[in-house]
Protein backbone atom coordinates (compact mmCIF):
# COMPACT_ATOMS: atom_id res chain seq x y z
CA UNK A 1 0.00 0.00 0.00
CA UNK A 2 1.54 3.28 -1.07
CA UNK A 3 1.36 6.59 0.81
CA UNK A 4 -1.75 7.85 -0.97
CA UNK A 5 -3.61 4.64 -0.24
CA UNK A 6 -2.56 4.77 3.40
CA UNK A 7 -3.71 8.36 3.72
CA UNK A 8 -7.04 7.48 2.15
CA UNK A 9 -7.52 4.55 4.52
CA UNK A 10 -6.56 6.73 7.48
CA UNK A 11 -9.01 9.44 6.44
CA UNK A 12 -11.81 6.87 6.17
CA UNK A 13 -10.94 5.42 9.58
CA UNK A 14 -10.91 8.85 11.20
CA UNK A 15 -14.20 9.79 9.54
CA UNK A 16 -15.83 6.64 10.90
CA UNK A 17 -14.60 7.45 14.41
CA UNK A 18 -15.69 11.08 14.25
CA UNK A 19 -19.15 10.24 12.89
CA UNK A 20 -19.75 7.46 15.39
CA UNK A 21 -22.44 4.81 15.24
CA UNK A 22 -25.36 6.38 13.41
CA UNK A 23 -27.98 4.51 15.43
CA UNK A 24 -26.43 5.46 18.76
CA UNK A 25 -25.93 9.05 17.68
CA UNK A 26 -29.55 9.20 16.55
CA UNK A 27 -30.74 7.95 19.95
CA UNK A 28 -28.57 10.54 21.66
CA UNK A 29 -30.15 13.32 19.60
CA UNK A 30 -33.64 11.90 20.15
CA UNK A 31 -33.02 12.12 23.91
CA UNK A 32 -32.29 15.84 23.50
CA UNK A 33 -28.54 15.40 23.99
CA UNK A 34 -25.52 16.18 21.85
CA UNK A 35 -22.60 13.84 21.27
CA UNK A 36 -19.32 14.40 23.08
CA UNK A 37 -17.65 15.87 19.99
CA UNK A 38 -20.60 18.16 19.35
CA UNK A 39 -20.31 19.42 22.91
CA UNK A 40 -16.61 20.04 22.40
CA UNK A 41 -17.33 22.14 19.33
CA UNK A 42 -19.81 24.21 21.33
CA UNK A 43 -17.29 24.85 24.11
CA UNK A 44 -14.12 25.70 22.21
CA UNK A 45 -13.24 28.59 19.94
CA UNK A 46 -13.77 27.60 16.30
CA UNK A 47 -11.00 25.41 14.94
CA UNK A 48 -9.00 25.34 18.18
CA UNK A 49 -9.86 21.89 19.57
CA UNK A 50 -7.21 19.20 19.20
CA UNK A 51 -8.07 15.69 20.38
CA UNK A 52 -5.94 13.52 22.62
CA UNK A 53 -5.86 9.82 21.64
CA UNK A 54 -8.83 10.35 19.37
CA UNK A 55 -8.56 6.87 17.86
CA UNK A 56 -8.05 4.97 21.11
CA UNK A 57 -10.43 2.04 21.31
CA UNK A 58 -12.67 1.27 24.26
CA UNK A 59 -12.22 4.69 25.90
CA UNK A 60 -15.76 5.95 25.17
CA UNK A 61 -14.38 9.41 25.87
CA UNK A 62 -13.49 12.49 23.85
CA UNK A 63 -10.56 14.41 25.29
CA UNK A 64 -8.34 17.22 24.15
CA UNK A 65 -7.30 20.84 24.42
CA UNK A 66 -8.37 24.07 22.78
CA UNK A 67 -9.12 27.67 23.64
CA UNK A 68 -12.21 29.17 25.22
CA UNK A 69 -12.30 32.91 24.58
CA UNK A 70 -8.56 32.65 23.97
CA UNK A 71 -7.82 30.78 27.22
CA UNK A 72 -6.27 27.30 26.97
CA UNK A 73 -8.67 24.69 28.38
CA UNK A 74 -8.65 20.89 28.55
CA UNK A 75 -11.73 18.71 28.11
CA UNK A 76 -12.67 15.15 29.03
CA UNK A 77 -16.17 14.32 27.78
CA UNK A 78 -17.78 10.93 28.20
CA UNK A 79 -19.33 9.75 24.91
CA UNK A 80 -22.72 8.24 25.66
CA UNK A 81 -23.12 7.35 21.97
CA UNK A 82 -20.19 4.94 22.41
CA UNK A 83 -21.25 2.05 24.64
CA UNK A 84 -23.13 4.41 26.94
CA UNK A 85 -19.94 6.26 27.86
CA UNK A 86 -18.97 3.31 30.06
CA UNK A 87 -15.97 3.73 32.34
CA UNK A 88 -13.14 1.44 31.25
CA UNK A 89 -9.43 1.08 31.92
CA UNK A 90 -8.83 2.98 28.68
CA UNK A 91 -11.18 5.81 29.67
CA UNK A 92 -9.53 6.15 33.06
CA UNK A 93 -6.09 6.35 31.45
CA UNK A 94 -7.30 8.98 29.01
CA UNK A 95 -8.81 11.14 31.77
CA UNK A 96 -5.61 10.83 33.79
CA UNK A 97 -3.51 11.88 30.80
CA UNK A 98 -5.75 14.91 30.25
CA UNK A 99 -5.45 15.94 33.89
CA UNK A 100 -1.67 15.50 33.82
CA UNK A 101 -1.32 17.67 30.72
CA UNK A 102 -3.54 20.32 32.29
CA UNK A 103 -1.46 20.26 35.45
CA UNK A 104 1.93 20.58 33.78
CA UNK A 105 0.74 23.30 31.40
CA UNK A 106 -1.45 25.13 33.93
CA UNK A 107 -4.91 25.12 32.40
CA UNK A 108 -8.52 24.57 33.60
CA UNK A 109 -10.32 21.30 32.93
CA UNK A 110 -13.96 20.81 31.94
CA UNK A 111 -15.29 17.34 32.74
CA UNK A 112 -18.49 16.47 30.85
CA UNK A 113 -20.15 13.44 32.46
CA UNK A 114 -22.73 11.34 30.63
CA UNK A 115 -22.46 7.62 31.34
CA UNK A 116 -24.43 4.60 32.45
CA UNK A 117 -21.51 3.55 34.64
CA UNK A 118 -19.09 0.69 34.09
CA UNK A 119 -18.96 -2.42 31.98
CA UNK A 120 -20.16 -4.98 34.48
CA UNK A 121 -18.12 -7.70 32.80
CA UNK A 122 -14.95 -5.78 33.70
CA UNK A 123 -15.54 -6.55 37.37
CA UNK A 124 -12.82 -5.39 39.76
CA UNK A 125 -10.90 -3.74 36.93
CA UNK A 126 -13.78 -1.28 36.51
CA UNK A 127 -13.53 -0.33 40.18
CA UNK A 128 -9.78 0.06 39.83
CA UNK A 129 -10.37 2.40 36.88
CA UNK A 130 -12.59 4.60 39.04
CA UNK A 131 -10.08 4.50 41.88
CA UNK A 132 -7.26 5.73 39.63
CA UNK A 133 -9.47 8.49 38.21
CA UNK A 134 -10.70 9.66 41.61
CA UNK A 135 -7.09 9.73 42.83
CA UNK A 136 -6.08 11.91 39.87
CA UNK A 137 -8.99 14.30 40.43
CA UNK A 138 -8.29 14.63 44.15
CA UNK A 139 -4.63 15.45 43.51
CA UNK A 140 -5.60 17.98 40.85
CA UNK A 141 -7.95 19.77 43.25
CA UNK A 142 -6.71 23.26 44.05
CA UNK A 143 -4.08 23.14 41.29
CA UNK A 144 -6.16 23.93 38.21
CA UNK A 145 -9.90 24.74 38.18
CA UNK A 146 -12.13 21.72 37.61
CA UNK A 147 -15.61 22.35 36.22
CA UNK A 148 -18.01 19.41 36.00
CA UNK A 149 -20.97 19.41 33.63
CA UNK A 150 -23.67 16.80 34.29
CA UNK A 151 -25.07 16.22 30.81
CA UNK A 152 -26.79 12.86 31.30
CA UNK A 153 -26.94 10.01 33.82
CA UNK A 154 -24.07 10.03 36.32
CA UNK A 155 -24.21 7.06 38.66
CA UNK A 156 -22.27 5.65 41.58
CA UNK A 157 -18.60 6.56 41.67
CA UNK A 158 -19.07 8.83 38.64
CA UNK A 159 -21.31 11.00 40.84
CA UNK A 160 -18.48 11.14 43.38
CA UNK A 161 -16.17 12.27 40.56
CA UNK A 162 -18.56 15.13 39.88
CA UNK A 163 -18.41 16.22 43.52
CA UNK A 164 -14.62 16.39 43.35
CA UNK A 165 -14.88 19.20 40.80
CA UNK A 166 -14.62 22.79 42.03
CA UNK A 167 -17.97 23.75 40.50
CA UNK A 168 -20.65 21.43 39.12
CA UNK A 169 -23.29 22.45 36.56
CA UNK A 170 -26.26 20.12 36.01
CA UNK A 171 -28.55 20.19 32.98
CA UNK A 172 -32.18 20.18 34.07
CA UNK A 173 -33.73 18.10 31.30
CA UNK A 174 -31.14 15.35 31.00
CA UNK A 175 -28.67 15.50 33.88
CA UNK A 176 -28.98 13.04 36.77
CA UNK A 177 -26.64 12.37 39.70
CA UNK A 178 -27.11 9.32 41.86
CA UNK A 179 -25.19 7.04 44.18
CA UNK A 180 -27.88 4.37 44.01
CA UNK A 181 -30.51 3.26 41.53
CA UNK A 182 -34.14 4.36 41.74
CA UNK A 183 -35.01 0.82 42.88
CA UNK A 184 -32.71 1.10 45.87
CA UNK A 185 -33.83 4.64 46.72
CA UNK A 186 -37.55 3.86 46.52
CA UNK A 187 -37.09 0.75 48.61
CA UNK A 188 -40.11 -1.18 49.78
CA UNK A 189 -42.14 1.75 51.05
CA UNK A 190 -44.34 1.91 47.98
CA UNK A 191 -43.73 5.64 47.48
CA UNK A 192 -42.07 5.34 44.12
CA UNK A 193 -40.45 8.46 42.71
CA UNK A 194 -39.17 9.02 39.21
CA UNK A 195 -35.47 9.24 38.44
CA UNK A 196 -35.90 12.96 37.77
CA UNK A 197 -37.45 13.46 41.22
CA UNK A 198 -34.69 11.47 42.91
CA UNK A 199 -31.64 12.51 40.93
CA UNK A 200 -32.63 15.49 38.76
CA UNK A 201 -31.11 18.96 38.76
CA UNK A 202 -33.71 20.55 41.04
CA UNK A 203 -33.19 17.86 43.70
CA UNK A 204 -29.40 17.99 43.54
CA UNK A 205 -29.50 21.80 43.52
CA UNK A 206 -31.63 21.83 46.67
CA UNK A 207 -29.27 19.40 48.39
CA UNK A 208 -26.10 21.30 47.46
CA UNK A 209 -24.71 18.62 45.13
CA UNK A 210 -24.98 20.96 42.11
CA UNK A 211 -23.66 24.50 42.30
CA UNK A 212 -25.52 25.60 39.18
CA UNK A 213 -28.33 24.32 37.00
CA UNK A 214 -28.92 24.95 33.31
CA UNK A 215 -32.01 24.72 31.14
CA UNK A 216 -30.03 23.17 28.28
CA UNK A 217 -26.63 21.81 27.33
CA UNK A 218 -25.89 25.07 25.56
CA UNK A 219 -26.55 27.04 28.75
CA UNK A 220 -24.40 24.65 30.80
CA UNK A 221 -21.52 25.07 28.35
CA UNK A 222 -21.97 28.85 28.39
CA UNK A 223 -21.81 28.81 32.20
CA UNK A 224 -18.62 26.72 32.07
CA UNK A 225 -17.10 29.26 29.67
CA UNK A 226 -18.15 32.16 31.93
CA UNK A 227 -16.54 30.49 34.94
CA UNK A 228 -13.33 29.88 33.00
CA UNK A 229 -13.29 33.58 32.14
CA UNK A 230 -13.41 34.46 35.86
CA UNK A 231 -11.02 31.86 37.28
CA UNK A 232 -7.23 31.77 36.98
CA UNK A 233 -5.67 29.10 34.76
CA UNK A 234 -3.99 27.56 37.81
CA UNK A 235 -3.03 28.28 41.40
CA UNK A 236 0.28 29.67 40.11
CA UNK A 237 -1.42 32.52 38.26
CA UNK A 238 -3.70 35.41 39.12
CA UNK A 239 -7.22 35.54 37.76
CA UNK A 240 -7.33 37.58 34.53
CA UNK A 241 -7.89 41.29 34.97
CA UNK A 242 -10.65 42.93 32.97
CA UNK A 243 -11.63 46.50 32.34
CA UNK A 244 -14.19 47.21 35.04
CA UNK A 245 -16.81 49.90 35.09
CA UNK A 246 -16.36 53.24 36.87
CA UNK A 247 -14.09 52.70 39.89
CA UNK A 248 -15.77 55.63 41.67
CA UNK A 249 -19.31 54.53 40.97
CA UNK A 250 -21.62 54.86 43.95
CA UNK A 251 -23.89 51.94 44.64
CA UNK A 252 -27.66 52.29 44.54
CA UNK A 253 -28.70 49.67 47.09
CA UNK A 254 -28.19 50.71 50.71
CA UNK A 255 -30.70 48.31 52.26
CA UNK A 256 -28.93 45.67 54.37
CA UNK A 257 -31.97 43.41 53.96
CA UNK A 258 -31.44 43.02 50.20
CA UNK A 259 -28.56 40.54 50.01
CA UNK A 260 -28.83 39.68 46.29
CA UNK A 261 -29.21 43.33 45.29
CA UNK A 262 -26.20 44.32 47.41
CA UNK A 263 -24.02 41.72 45.71
CA UNK A 264 -24.99 42.59 42.15
CA UNK A 265 -24.80 46.33 42.85
CA UNK A 266 -21.20 45.96 44.01
CA UNK A 267 -20.07 43.88 41.04
CA UNK A 268 -18.81 45.43 37.82
CA UNK A 269 -21.74 46.02 35.48
CA UNK A 270 -23.99 44.24 37.99
CA UNK A 271 -22.83 40.82 36.79
CA UNK A 272 -22.50 37.94 39.24
CA UNK A 273 -22.69 34.15 39.05
CA UNK A 274 -24.48 32.94 42.18
CA UNK A 275 -23.45 29.45 43.31
CA UNK A 276 -25.53 27.00 45.36
CA UNK A 277 -28.60 29.24 45.29
CA UNK A 278 -30.87 26.31 46.10
CA UNK A 279 -28.94 25.27 49.21
CA UNK A 280 -28.28 27.13 52.45
CA UNK A 281 -30.75 29.98 51.90
CA UNK A 282 -29.35 32.31 54.61
CA UNK A 283 -26.06 32.71 52.71
CA UNK A 284 -25.53 34.00 49.17
CA UNK A 285 -22.28 33.11 47.41
CA UNK A 286 -21.25 34.60 44.08
CA UNK A 287 -18.31 35.09 41.74
CA UNK A 288 -17.86 38.26 39.74
CA UNK A 289 -15.53 41.16 39.15
CA UNK A 290 -14.95 44.21 41.31
CA UNK A 291 -12.75 46.91 39.84
CA UNK A 292 -11.73 44.44 37.13
CA UNK A 293 -10.59 41.79 39.62
CA UNK A 294 -12.34 38.47 40.11
CA UNK A 295 -13.69 38.20 43.65
CA UNK A 296 -15.86 35.89 45.69
CA UNK A 297 -18.64 37.57 47.64
CA UNK A 298 -20.45 35.92 50.53
CA UNK A 299 -23.50 37.74 51.90
CA UNK A 300 -25.83 36.69 54.68
CA UNK A 301 -29.54 37.13 53.96
CA UNK A 302 -31.30 38.73 56.94
CA UNK A 303 -34.68 37.99 55.35
CA UNK A 304 -34.09 34.30 55.98
CA UNK A 305 -34.74 33.89 59.72
CA UNK A 306 -32.68 36.95 60.55
CA UNK A 307 -29.76 35.56 58.57
CA UNK A 308 -29.20 32.89 61.20
CA UNK A 309 -26.79 30.28 59.90
CA UNK A 310 -27.82 26.64 59.77
CA UNK A 311 -25.42 23.73 59.34
CA UNK A 312 -26.14 23.83 55.60
CA UNK A 313 -25.37 27.57 55.46
CA UNK A 314 -22.07 27.03 57.27
CA UNK A 315 -21.00 24.17 55.00
CA UNK A 316 -21.96 26.15 51.90
CA UNK A 317 -19.99 29.19 53.07
CA UNK A 318 -16.96 27.10 54.07
CA UNK A 319 -16.91 25.32 50.71
CA UNK A 320 -17.08 28.66 48.87
CA UNK A 321 -14.34 30.25 50.96
CA UNK A 322 -12.01 27.33 50.32
CA UNK A 323 -12.74 27.51 46.58
CA UNK A 324 -11.74 31.18 46.54
CA UNK A 325 -8.68 30.55 48.67
CA UNK A 326 -7.46 27.75 46.39
CA UNK A 327 -7.05 30.25 43.58
CA UNK A 328 -6.16 33.35 45.64
CA UNK A 329 -9.45 35.07 44.83
CA UNK A 330 -10.22 37.93 47.25
CA UNK A 331 -13.02 37.00 49.67
CA UNK A 332 -15.56 39.69 50.53
CA UNK A 333 -18.19 39.12 53.21
CA UNK A 334 -21.31 41.23 53.64
CA UNK A 335 -22.56 40.50 57.14
CA UNK A 336 -26.08 40.99 58.45
CA UNK A 337 -27.02 38.07 60.65
CA UNK A 338 -28.38 37.39 64.11
CA UNK A 339 -25.82 34.60 64.52
CA UNK A 340 -26.33 30.86 64.45
CA UNK A 341 -29.71 29.21 64.08
CA UNK A 342 -31.26 27.51 67.09
CA UNK A 343 -31.23 23.82 66.14
CA UNK A 344 -33.33 20.99 67.40
CA UNK A 345 -31.81 19.45 70.55
CA UNK A 346 -30.64 16.39 68.63
CA UNK A 347 -29.07 18.49 65.85
CA UNK A 348 -26.73 20.69 67.88
CA UNK A 349 -23.72 18.56 67.01
CA UNK A 350 -24.36 18.98 63.30
CA UNK A 351 -24.58 22.76 63.61
CA UNK A 352 -21.51 22.82 65.84
CA UNK A 353 -19.49 20.93 63.23
CA UNK A 354 -20.77 23.22 60.49
CA UNK A 355 -19.87 26.35 62.46
CA UNK A 356 -16.40 24.94 63.13
CA UNK A 357 -15.96 24.25 59.40
CA UNK A 358 -16.85 27.85 58.60
CA UNK A 359 -14.63 29.42 61.27
CA UNK A 360 -11.74 27.16 60.26
CA UNK A 361 -12.12 27.83 56.53
CA UNK A 362 -12.18 31.60 56.95
CA UNK A 363 -9.36 31.70 59.49
CA UNK A 364 -7.14 29.41 57.40
CA UNK A 365 -7.70 31.31 54.13
CA UNK A 366 -4.68 33.37 53.09
CA UNK A 367 -6.33 35.12 50.12
CA UNK A 368 -7.15 38.83 50.58
CA UNK A 369 -10.17 39.19 52.87
CA UNK A 370 -12.43 42.19 53.36
CA UNK A 371 -15.61 42.37 55.44
CA UNK A 372 -18.47 44.86 55.47
CA UNK A 373 -20.87 44.76 58.43
CA UNK A 374 -24.09 46.09 56.98
CA UNK A 375 -26.43 45.21 59.85
CA UNK A 376 -26.24 42.78 62.74
CA UNK A 377 -23.09 40.77 63.38
CA UNK A 378 -23.82 38.61 66.38
CA UNK A 379 -21.58 36.21 68.24
CA UNK A 380 -20.00 33.39 66.25
CA UNK A 381 -21.10 34.92 62.95
CA UNK A 382 -19.00 38.03 63.57
CA UNK A 383 -15.90 35.92 64.16
CA UNK A 384 -16.58 33.48 61.32
CA UNK A 385 -17.23 36.08 58.62
CA UNK A 386 -14.61 38.74 59.12
CA UNK A 387 -14.07 39.55 62.75
CA UNK A 388 -11.12 41.61 63.91
CA UNK A 389 -7.75 40.08 62.90
CA UNK A 390 -9.42 37.52 60.59
CA UNK A 391 -10.28 39.92 57.76
CA UNK A 392 -7.47 42.07 56.40
CA UNK A 393 -9.79 45.07 56.15
CA UNK A 394 -13.23 45.53 57.68
CA UNK A 395 -15.84 48.26 57.51
CA UNK A 396 -19.21 48.90 59.11
CA UNK A 397 -22.27 50.80 57.99
CA UNK A 398 -23.52 53.37 60.53
CA UNK A 399 -26.50 51.20 61.51
CA UNK A 400 -24.45 48.04 62.13
CA UNK A 401 -24.45 46.32 65.53
CA UNK A 402 -21.50 44.07 66.45
CA UNK A 403 -22.26 42.26 69.67
CA UNK A 404 -22.08 38.92 71.52
CA UNK A 405 -25.91 38.80 71.71
CA UNK A 406 -28.83 40.35 69.89
CA UNK A 407 -30.29 43.39 71.71
CA UNK A 408 -33.41 41.34 72.51
CA UNK A 409 -31.45 38.44 74.00
CA UNK A 410 -29.04 40.74 75.81
CA UNK A 411 -31.76 42.72 77.53
CA UNK A 412 -33.61 39.55 78.49
CA UNK A 413 -30.38 38.08 79.91
CA UNK A 414 -28.69 41.11 81.46
CA UNK A 415 -31.41 43.56 82.41
CA UNK A 416 -33.82 41.51 84.45
CA UNK A 417 -33.80 43.98 87.36
CA UNK A 418 -34.45 46.97 85.12
CA UNK A 419 -37.30 45.18 83.39
CA UNK A 420 -38.84 44.22 86.74
CA UNK A 421 -38.53 47.84 87.81
CA UNK A 422 -40.67 48.86 84.85
CA UNK A 423 -38.02 50.21 82.49
CA UNK A 424 -38.90 50.13 78.80
CA UNK A 425 -37.64 47.02 77.01
CA UNK A 426 -37.36 49.00 73.77
CA UNK A 427 -35.26 51.71 75.45
CA UNK A 428 -32.94 49.13 76.98
CA UNK A 429 -32.52 47.38 73.63
CA UNK A 430 -31.76 50.69 71.93
CA UNK A 431 -29.19 51.51 74.59
CA UNK A 432 -27.51 48.12 74.09
CA UNK A 433 -27.46 48.55 70.30
CA UNK A 434 -25.90 51.99 70.66
CA UNK A 435 -23.23 50.69 73.01
CA UNK A 436 -22.36 47.98 70.48
CA UNK A 437 -22.91 50.01 67.34
CA UNK A 438 -20.58 50.77 64.45
CA UNK A 439 -18.92 53.78 66.06
CA UNK A 440 -18.21 51.89 69.27
CA UNK A 441 -16.80 49.01 67.24
CA UNK A 442 -14.49 51.35 65.33
CA UNK A 443 -13.26 52.96 68.56
CA UNK A 444 -12.53 49.48 69.94
CA UNK A 445 -10.61 48.49 66.78
CA UNK A 446 -13.20 45.87 65.80
CA UNK A 447 -13.56 47.52 62.36
CA UNK A 448 -11.26 49.80 60.38
CA UNK A 449 -13.83 52.46 59.54
CA UNK A 450 -17.50 53.39 59.52
CA UNK A 451 -18.51 54.19 55.95
CA UNK A 452 -21.44 55.54 54.00
CA UNK A 453 -23.29 52.57 52.45
CA UNK A 454 -23.26 53.98 48.92
CA UNK A 455 -19.46 54.26 49.03
CA UNK A 456 -18.96 50.58 49.88
CA UNK A 457 -17.80 49.69 46.36
CA UNK A 458 -15.16 52.45 46.39
CA UNK A 459 -13.78 51.33 49.74
CA UNK A 460 -13.62 47.68 48.68
CA UNK A 461 -11.86 48.47 45.40
CA UNK A 462 -9.31 50.55 47.29
CA UNK A 463 -8.81 47.76 49.82
CA UNK A 464 -8.28 45.17 47.10
CA UNK A 465 -5.74 47.41 45.41
CA UNK A 466 -3.76 47.59 48.65
CA UNK A 467 -4.12 43.85 49.24
CA UNK A 468 -3.28 42.81 45.66
CA UNK A 469 0.33 42.14 46.69
CA UNK A 470 -0.60 40.17 49.80
CA UNK A 471 1.61 37.13 50.36
CA UNK A 472 0.64 35.10 53.38
CA UNK A 473 1.26 31.41 54.03
CA UNK A 474 0.27 29.04 56.78
CA UNK A 475 2.82 27.25 58.95
CA UNK A 476 4.57 24.32 57.23
CA UNK A 477 2.35 21.25 57.46
CA UNK A 478 0.89 18.54 55.31
CA UNK A 479 -2.57 20.07 55.70
CA UNK A 480 -4.86 21.23 58.46
CA UNK A 481 -7.48 18.98 60.00
CA UNK A 482 -10.68 20.64 58.86
CA UNK A 483 -13.36 19.62 61.40
CA UNK A 484 -15.68 17.95 58.89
Amino acid sequence: MDMMERLQALAEEKAAVLQGDKDRVGKQHAAGKSTARERAQKLFDAGSFAEIEGLREESHLVAGCGTVNGQAVYLAAQDYASRGGAMTREQAAKIQKTLRLARVTGAPVVLMLDSEGVKMENGAEALASYARTVNALARMSGVCPLIGCIMGPVRGLAAVMAQLCDITVQVKKTGEMALHTALVMNGEKGKEKTAAQLFGAETMFAQGAAALTAESEEEAIALAAALIDLLPASNMEDAPLAEGDDLNRLTVCDDPEEANALVTDLMDEGRAIFLYQGYGSAVKTALGRLGGRTVGILATDHKQDGGRLTAADCRKAARFIRLCDCYQLPIITLVNTEGLAVPAPDAQGELLRGAADLVYAYAEATAPKAAVFTGSAVGTAYVALGGSRLADMSYAWPTAVLAPLTPQAAVQTLNGEELNAGESREALEEKYAEANGALAAAKAGAVDDVIEPRETRKYLIAALEVLSQKHDVNLPKKHGNLPL
